[in-house]
């Protein structure tokens, strides 16, 4: 359904509802992806390599979503402010959790 359709939905999506959802989504996919790789470590070791990995990964998927948009699905658009609301939840995981390794291990925050 395209994006500005919305009468067969029961209830109205504000502005802005879909930078909020690429925003959460990927908050939640960073979430799950520092939970595999500290399931994967057997433990909860800080490591910035980690970081820098799944940053990559998630710029990667977020860049060729808009990219398929763009090329694929004509009837949807891509944009900048996607790519960077992807960006805003990787961030916020991220923060998340450097700032619940530190708190866990009683480091100090910067």
């Amino acid at each position: 359904m395209p994006p500005t359709d919305t009468s067969k939905v029961g209830f109205t999506f504000f502005e802005g509802f879909d930078k909020l959802a690429h925003t959460g989504f990927f908050f939640v996919l960073t979430v799950f992806l520092f939970y595999g790789k500290i399931r994967q470590q057997a433990s909860y070791t800080y490591r910035p390599l980690t970081i820098l990995k799944i940053l990559g990964i998630t710029l990667f998927l977020g860049a060729g979503i808009e990219i398929l948009q763009l090329e694929v699905f004509t009837y949807r658009s891509a944009e900048w402010w996607d790519l960077f609301a992807d960006m805003t939840g990787v961030g916020m995981g991220i923060f998340s959790y450097i700032f619940l390794h530190r708190v866990r291990f009683n480091e100090k925050l910067l």
